[in-house]
């Protein structure tokens, strides 16, 4: 096997190549499909700096001002003019004084003299060159120069990192710390932020109870729900639990419609596969919604269900638990990203190398909880699965660093295969 041809590409994962299994759709279809569905939602707020990290940016910020601002000294050392080193070195200067960071610099210096200076300083007036003080000798008040610096040496020019006018970062990005630090040297003490995405979930199952609570019969705890309170706890998204809801029609619609009425996205889990206890596809269907997608040719996470409810996308998650995890981290995450407008959208993927052989049956493309190993002379990581059964085995999540993406048309992966991984991203 080869690398896939383009990681830009929304996976190439081979199910769109082979004959369609009873009205499944590949899993580039599925997401396309559901981006088609997930307009950016409107809305701008002013926010100080200070709140705005990890928010998304409403407009394009321009900077307004040149960066540095003024020239200064990229070195601890001495600001010189390079007129007054005459004839052949070396050269004994006087120093007549210090600027640092925070004075004017405004001050001349004498000539033939030097000015100690200090990393970040304004140059003072007709200086050329900043020398290191490493680079000289000081005795008794003067400095001792063996080398002829470099007209510029050591100086930041103004304007040399950002200029005035120029672009940035661009509408949709998120504010990550890099980013915030840009904002911030450029003075930007207020920047414009989409609105939060509302996002509301609820699972669905009469067998679910919460975490600490004894367990009757036939009844499991809730994972589920706290598996979307982290994944959805983002600073751009705002989100309503809605806890669990039986398995029973009725209830099942008026909390749908209510998600609905109040959010941008409704996630589910649980109830949107073939079974009779399986209702969300025709609760949606009599509440007025339209349904894109329903079954994709990916395991785990085969029963899945995207559609529409009036103004709001409804993404409808299996509700096992391992299959839930891998079509949010798949297709839902992506879905949320597009309604936030986010520019840098996508799964951050990466190409490894198989450090493992398996056998499999081609048709659906597996994504599989996996760890990285080490990197190889060419600097590719070897990735191994954690098992080959994962369906109901969600332990294995947590000692996974991402899911290992096996093409649906392959039938084997011997060690030394190239094939793309998406790593977790936990914070």
């Amino acid at each position: 096997m080869s690398a896939p041809a383009a990681l830009s590409e929304p996976f190439r994962c081979g199910c769109e190549t082979i004959p369609a299994q009873a009205g499944l759709l590949s899993v580039d279809e599925a997401l396309l499909r559901a981006l088609a569905l997930a307009e950016t939602v409107a809305g701008i707020e002013r926010l100080p700096l200070e709140k705005a990290h990890g928010r998304v940016l409403g407009e394009t910020v321009r900077a307004a001002t040149p960066l540095p601002l003024f020239d200064n000294s990229a070195m601890d050392g001495y600001a010189i003019r390079l007129a007054d080193l005459a004839g052949e070195g070396p050269w004994r200067l006087p120093v007549a004084g210090r600027v640092a960071a925070g004075d004017t610099g405004q001050t001349p210096v004498p000539a033939g003299a030097a000015l100690r200076i200090f990393t970040g300083a304004p140059v003072p007036p007709g200086c050329d060159a900043v020398v290191m003080q490493e680079m000289v000798r000081p005795q008794a008040g003067t400095i001792r120069l063996e080398r002829r610096p470099e007209p510029g040496e050591n100086i930041r020019r103004a304007g040399e990192d950002i200029v005035e006018g120029m672009e940035l970062l661009p509408q949709g990005r998120r504010i990550d710390a890099r980013a915030a630090a840009l904002l911030a040297a450029a003075g930007c003490g207020e920047v414009a932020v989409r609105r939060r995405v509302r996002a509301a979930f609820f699972s669905t199952g009469s067998e679910l109870r919460a975490p600490g609570t004894p367990l009757a019969p036939g009844q499991i705890w809730n994972a589920n729900r706290y598996h979307l309170q982290g994944s959805l706890g983002l600073p751009w998204l705002e989100t309503i639990d809605m806890g669990a809801v039986p398995d029973r029609p009725g209830r099942l619609r008026a909390a749908l419609e209510q998600a609905a009425s109040d959010a941008d996205l409704v996630v589910t889990t649980g109830g949107v596969s073939v079974g009779d206890e399986d209702h969300m596809p025709a609760v949606l269907s009599a509440a007025g919604g339209e349904i894109h997608v329903m079954k994709v040719a990916m395991k785990p996470g085969k029963p899945l269900v995207v559609g529409r409810l009036g103004p709001a996308l409804y993404l409808g998650l299996p509700g096992n638990p391992v299959s839930a995890f891998v079509s949010w981290h798949v297709i839902g995450a992506r879905i949320a990203e597009a309604l936030a407008g986010i520019r840098e959208a996508g799964p951050r993927r990466s190409i490894v190398r198989a450090g493992f052989e398996r056998s499999r049956h081609p048709g659906r493309c597996e994504f599989l909880p996996a760890r990285l190993g080490e990197y190889d002379g060419h600097g590719t990581r070897s990735v191994e699965i954690v098992t080959s059964a994962v369906s109901h085995r969600v332990a294995l999540l947590a000692q996974a660093d991402g899911l290992l993406l096996i093409p649906s048309q392959a039938d084997r992966i011997r060690r030394g295969d190239m094939l793309e991984f998406l790593p977790f991203s936990d914070g």
